[in-house]
């Protein structure tokens, strides 16, 4: 079924990056998960392309279109299983910190050549002691003059191997919480800025995720993104976007799953006959395409809703912490129906059980979801 938020132009655009996923990505994903990481060259190709930047602002060498080109962006790469490449990350939590906060000169500097595939981005907001209270965080950045000098750490940073600009959420006001908070933009061949392992995670393994520290790293004064101590408001703003993005991913990953077990179980065959025509199998992936058909709904809905600008932040965080249990629960459910199969690395259903596993944890867990919509409820 045609979805209805998409035009024409949306649809060729999607059948066009299909083309580019299926010759320049998917033949190559399983070797980046062996590597551990995804080569500089895709992500350069990926710009030359414009599908770094379709929807950034053509002065700076985007495309000017709306999100929704982001978000197919975003589906083909999920249902493609091309989760290696982290492009969402880049061009829709990382990039619209400098478009919409940074000065005209960082937008040159940065932005530009991000959008071109030749900066890779990171925000490094983890650490290991400090997760989805991002208030907590003690990498601390302070004034000296006209520069910051920043002393911490941080983890689990994705594109943290690959990364060129770090987006860094430290305290430059270490007296006070929220209001104490500020970006710095640093470079990783700053002084002081060590980039740490490339760490071993059990699914999305070619997406390069790392620790970094800094110590003594002293940057300019203007690195700074927006105003000092408005750090958390900025990311407030931007995180409806970011968890609308792992809703629109776990979707698009569902949907693969399904497809992969539907044709699996018309094939197999036991006790003289194919699975599918079991009641345990019928009924199973029934309540699954039932469940997929509710949740893209939703998820489509609010997608319009974001591309109008409308503020949805009780309404994303619901559909992240639903869309992505889905994800694990079909996962799991059709890794099931495959059976011994299901459980061997070479059966893609089991990179899918293994990549849906963070879905719930990263971008806020689905309990501080929960406690967002709680908090919207006026349950406080």
């Amino acid at each position: 079924m045609r979805r209805e938020i998409f035009s024409e132009d949306h649809d060729l655009f999607r059948d066009q990056f299909r083309r580019f996923v299926k010759a320049e990505v998917e033949p190559f994903a399983p070797q980046w998960n062996r590597d551990g990481i995804t080569p500089r060259a895709i992500w350069k190709r990926m710009g030359e392309e414009g599908y770094l930047g379709a929807n950034q602002a053509t002065e700076y060498g985007g495309a000017g279109g709306d999100f929704l080109y982001d978000a197919i962006v975003m589906e083909e790469l999920a249902y493609f299983r091309c989760h290696a490449l982290q492009a969402s990350l880049h061009t829709d939590i990382c990039l619209p910190y400098l478009a919409s906060f940074g000065t005209e000169a960082q937008k040159r500097k940065w932005l530009v050549p991000a959008i071109a595939g030749e900066c890779l981005v990171a925000i490094a907001m983890t650490e290991p002691g400090a997760g989805s209270d991002l208030a907590a965080v003690q990498t601390l950045a302070l004034r000296q003059g006209d520069h910051y000098v920043l002393n911490g750490s941080k983890t689990f940073i994705s594109n943290g191997q690959n990364c060129d600009l770090v987006i860094v959420v430290a305290k430059t006001d270490p007296t006070r919480r929220h209001d104490g908070i500020s970006l710095i933009l640093v470079e990783t061949d700053t002084p002081g800025f060590r980039r740490g392992r490339n760490l071993e995670k059990i699914g999305l393994e070619g997406q390069d995720t790392s620790e970094m520290a800094f110590e003594d790293c002293r940057v300019p004064a203007a690195n700074l993104l927006g105003q000092e101590g408005g750090g958390f408001k900025m990311l407030m703003q931007k995180l409806q976007q970011e968890r609308l993005c792992i809703a629109i991913g776990s979707m698009a990953s569902v949907r693969r799953s399904l497809d992969d077990t539907i044709a699996y179980v018309k094939e197999r065959r036991a006790f003289g006959k194919s699975i599918a025509s079991f009641q345990n199998t019928q009924f199973k992936l029934a309540e699954l395409e039932t469940e997929y058909e509710i949740g893209q709904a939703f998820t489509d809905r609010l997608l319009a809703a974001h591309v109008r600008g409308d503020d949805i932040v009780k309404e994303v965080s619901m559909a992240k912490f639903w869309c992505s249990d889905l994800q694990k629960k079909a996962a799991a459910e059709c890794l099931q129906l495959f059976g011994g199969y299901g459980f061997m690395r070479e059966t893609p259903i089991s990179q899918d059980y293994c990549d849906a596993a963070v879905q719930s944890i990263y971008a806020g867990s689905n309990e501080i979801m929960k406690v967002i919509i709680a908090r919207r409820m006026g349950l406080e």
